[in-house]
Order: structure tokens, then C-alpha cells, then sequence
């Protein structure tokens, strides 16, 4: 398990072959954090690199609202104990005051490092987000219902396989779409660690600029695109959308 502070430089694939073909590929950035640890790095650089517990997840009812104690509640909506060992997680940072985090990943350990649960936190480009809570499988595995509403081309249904496992110099973190009919949708992460210096943040920003800013841009060029290519859209009083806020 990775313990330090790093960026992921990353490489973000989605892959759809029905009722059209589509693929299209970004270079992204991506943090892996200890949620316990979100103090800002360098003065100068905190306008583009800060972490807000408000950014995710739904807050406590009681205790203090910190990022480990919306997990936490996170866990224990889902029927999960929670321990008070590490939580890491893999996210987009805030930049220029906003954020966008299509998939937030925890995971979640007992006090002896042992993985117990990993929460895979979703937002759409609507404002909405959901949190699914799965216990993954020695190959870092796992299934899980689809109920939230994300593409407006994709019905809430079917399920997601997911492989999740926790990044070390390396990442990659592999989702799958089964549709109730139809052909699969396929979303990949890929991404080399690179320790967090200010250089190498700089370096970061200078590769791929204002992240949360450009991906949900590019979300929603590759929805018109899909749109142009004649996808039905599917409105959203139509699918069973929970939405946590």
C-alpha cells in the first residue's frame, strides 16, 4: 500500500460499441491522498490544488464534517463497521474554485492495513452524486447494481464489474457497464505515480491545465458528439435516479 502523498499522471479511456460505436481517450491528473491528510501544499499553488470534505460524499449527522467522517457514514449507510485505520483515496483536486470528480475512489483498511471496503463515489454533469460501497475479491474485484443516473444516453440498470485495485507505482482501475440489454460500456484509468514536489505539480499543471475544468468539458463534447451520431437521450424523470447531495 502507498502511503506518501503522489499525482497520478493518467490516461482515461471510454469505450462504447452499442447502438454506435464510440471510443475517445484524455490525459488527465489525478491525486492519491490519506483523507486524514488534506493540508494544502505550497502557498503559491493552493489556487490550483486543494481538497474540500464539501466536495464529497454526504455529510455526518453528528461528529465533526471532515472528509473521514463523511466516509465513515458513508460505510455505515451501506451496513459497513467502520475502522480507524487509513483511508486513502484517489480524486481530482479543486482548482480555481471549482472541482469535478466523474469517480472518487477510498479505500478503506482496518487498523492492521487489511483492506475491508473500497467506496467508488459517482457525479454526473447534473450536480447529482451516489456512493456504492463494495467489498472487492482477492483480484481487487467487484459487482454492484448501477442506480444512478450519469450519461443521459445510458439507462439506470444493469451492473457494473468493477477492478479497483488500490494504486502503487502504478494505476489501473478497470469499469464495466453491463446494460440490462445491449453491449457493454467500458471506462479504463490508467497512470504512472509521480511524488509531489512543486516541480512536478507545476509540471502537472502544465501537461494537463485546470483538470476538473477540462473534464467536464470534454464530457460534455463527447455527449454532443454521441448525440450528433443520432444516441437517443433518456431523460431523467424516466430512470430511477437517486441523487445525494
Amino acid at each position: 500500500m502507498t502511503h506518501t502523498r503522489a499525482m497520478y499522471r493518467t490516461d482515461i479511456t471510454h469505450r462504447r460499441t452499442s447502438p454506435v460505436a464510440h471510443q475517445f481517450r484524455y490525459r488527465s491528473l489525478s491525486w492519491f491522498i490519506d483523507i486524514d491528510d488534506v493540508t494544502p501544499i505550497t502557498r503559491w499553488l493552493r489556487p490550483f490544488v486543494s481538497f474540500r470534505a464539501q466536495d464529497h460524499l454526504t455529510p455526518p449527522t453528528h461528529g465533526l464534517d471532515t472528509l473521514r467522517g463523511r466516509v465513515d457514514a458513508e460505510l455505515e449507510r451501506h451496513g459497513i463497521t467502520p475502522h480507524a485505520g487509513k483511508v486513502t483515496a484517489l480524486l481530482n483536486a479543486r482548482a480555481l474554485g471549482y472541482v469535478f470528480d466523474p469517480l472518487t475512489l477510498y479505500w478503506c483498511h482496518r487498523d492492521d492495513g487489511q483492506l475491508y471496503a473500497v467506496l467508488a463515489e459517482v457525479h454526473n454533469t447534473y450536480g447529482g452524486r451516489h456512493c456504492y460501497a463494495v467489498v472487492p475479491d482477492e483480484q481487487a474485484r467487484a459487482r454492484v447494481d448501477k442506480e444512478f443516473y450519469v450519461s443521459p444516453f445510458n439507462v439506470v440498470g444493469g451492473h457494473y464489474s468493477m477492478r479497483v485495485p488500490e494504486p502503487a507505482d502504478a494505476l489501473a482501475i478497470d469499469i464495466t457497464w453491463y446494460p440490462p440489454s445491449g453491449q457493454p460500456f467500458h471506462a479504463a484509468v490508467r497512470g504512472t505515480r509521480v511524488p509531489v514536489t512543486n516541480r512536478a505539480v507545476v509540471a502537472a499543471q502544465l501537461r494537463a491545465p485546470l483538470t476538473p475544468i477540462v473534464v467536464s468539458a470534454r464530457i460534455r463534447i463527447q455527449g454532443i458528439a454521441l448525440w450528433r451520431k443520432g444516441l437517443r437521450i433518456i431523460p431523467r424523470s424516466a430512470t430511477r435516479v437517486r441523487r445525494h447531495s
